[in-house]
């Protein structure tokens, strides 16, 4: 086994169990809106982070706001750019949803008017292939943040030309700011962009299991659509396909497992990196299908906790498949300081270990976590005091299951954090701190 960050063995799925595989949006161009562009719709007022009954009752208060300054029976929360994929098809118009009962809001009504200005559709097209996605405003002047496997046509394209549609209807040509396959997060700029509504960050450490969320995107091509559901689970950890361009191509090294989910656009060949990822996601029951990828992940403040990227599907396959309740998104911590990163130097940095790893077995003993293979001489796991056969099991404050799980928290992080974790040595608990490497994709 080769001495590399956090391996990712074989794993073997039961016989019984059909293998999920992900998806991302169909094939199918998004068609442009008539000229003249409508105007951005103004921002809803800001609505403090609130989880209690009082924070739902605030962010219906935005939307009580919103349609008071309006006449008629309702305002418009944002334009959708919606069609079929026949090309030939053109919008006459946008269409709009209303909210029609001012004095009857719910949370799903505020949170749609609040964070649906600030969700984009992206349209991408190359030589070889043709896609759609969703993607969120960072800034004013036209950063958006949206998913590595978006723009890259799941690793096709190094070179694909992007075109943007707001919720208002305004199109604008995008060029790439920077990409990191490693966590399958990318920014591109709308040139000549200015008045946009950015999104509002949340804290994503506040979140329970349970809580309201709410995803906004562009399933198979349907601009600007709202799915409520919960957070279903915190702290977990996937492993997909690398989005990245052949020759370019980063990954856990070591073995390949079998796939639990899998970028491919339907009706392609994923010519993608074959390499793996592993990366932190908070699972929800919101309707998550393809073309939400890059969609914002919204709580009930509208605030942004999460970058929608993938879904399980449970017998099907990526050509067929749609959301069955299981989806995930990126927590927008990581969106937000790789998104930064990417803005500022073009690239983001990631946590390296420096130890290879495997989950834990009854041979272990009772302990569930990732257990120390190998140590890389001066890298942080040594320096922190670990050795081969400690069990790590909680990283940073997040339960350590297994070897995906501390593959997914250590590239969370940037080079040069320093991280708390516990591991168990002979069946004693203890603690330590790592001042983490730079992880450096080969």
């Amino acid at each position: 086994m080769p001495e590399s960050d956090s391996t990712i063995p074989e794993q073997v799925q039961p016989a019984e169990q059909a293998q999920p595989t992900e998806q991302v949006q169909p094939a199918v161009t998004q068609p442009a809106l008539p000229a003249p562009a409508a105007a951005e719709p103004p921002a809803a007022p800001a609505v403090p982070k609130q989880r209690s009954t009082a924070g739902v009752l605030v962010a219906g208060l935005a939307v009580g706001a919103l349609v008071g300054g309006a006449s008629g029976a309702g305002i418009a929360a944002w334009a959708v750019a919606a069609a079929s994929g026949q090309q030939d098809q053109t919008v006459t118009s946008p269409q709009t949803i209303t909210v029609n009962s001012p004095d009857d809001v719910n949370v799903v009504n505020a949170v749609a008017a609040k964070a649906g200005p600030s969700v984009v559709t992206l349209s991408v097209t190359a030589s070889n292939g043709a896609g759609s996605g969703s993607g969120v405003i960072l800034s004013e002047d036209g950063y958006v943040l949206t998913n590595n496997h978006v723009i890259t046509l799941d690793g096709a394209s190094r070179n694909a030309d992007v075109e943007v549609t707001t919720a208002a209807g305004r199109i604008f040509r995008a060029e790439v700011v920077g990409t990191d396959p490693l966590v399958d997060l990318a920014v591109v700029k709308l040139v000549d962009a200015d008045g946009l509504t950015p999104i509002e960050f949340g804290d994503v450490d506040a979140l329970d299991v349970g809580d309201r969320v709410v995803a906004i995107g562009a399933p198979l091509g349907l601009s600007n659509t709202v799915t409520d559901g919960i957070v279903s689970a915190l702290d977990r950890s996937i492993q997909i396909h690398s989005s990245a361009v052949p020759d370019d191509t980063p990954g856990d090294d070591g073995d390949t497992p079998q796939n639990p989910f899998n970028f491919d656009i339907p009706g392609q060949q994923s010519t993608g990196g074959s390499g793996t990822i592993s990366i932190p996601v908070i699972q929800t029951d919101a309707a998550i299908n393809p073309g939400n990828s890059g969609g914002a992940l919204v709580n009930a403040a509208g605030e942004l906790v999460g970058i929608n990227v993938a879904i399980a599907n449970a017998g099907g396959t990526s050509t067929t498949g749609g959301s069955i309740g299981v989806g995930f998104a990126i927590p927008a911590d990581l969106a937000e300081r790789v998104a930064g990163e990417l803005i500022e130097n073009g690239v983001a940095t990631h946590g390296l270990l420096g130890a290879t790893v495997r989950d834990a077995t009854s041979d272990d003993g009772s302990i569930v976590g990732a257990v120390i293979v190998g140590i890389t001489e001066g890298g942080a796991a040594e320096e922190s005091g670990l050795r081969e056969g400690d069990i790590v099991t909680e990283f940073d404050g997040a339960p350590i299951t297994g070897s995906v799980d501390l593959t997914a928290q250590v590239r969370l992080h940037a080079a040069g954090d320093e991280v708390e974790f516990t591991y168990v040595r002979n069946g004693r608990a203890a603690s330590a701190t790592a001042t983490l490497g730079e992880y450096v994709a080969p």
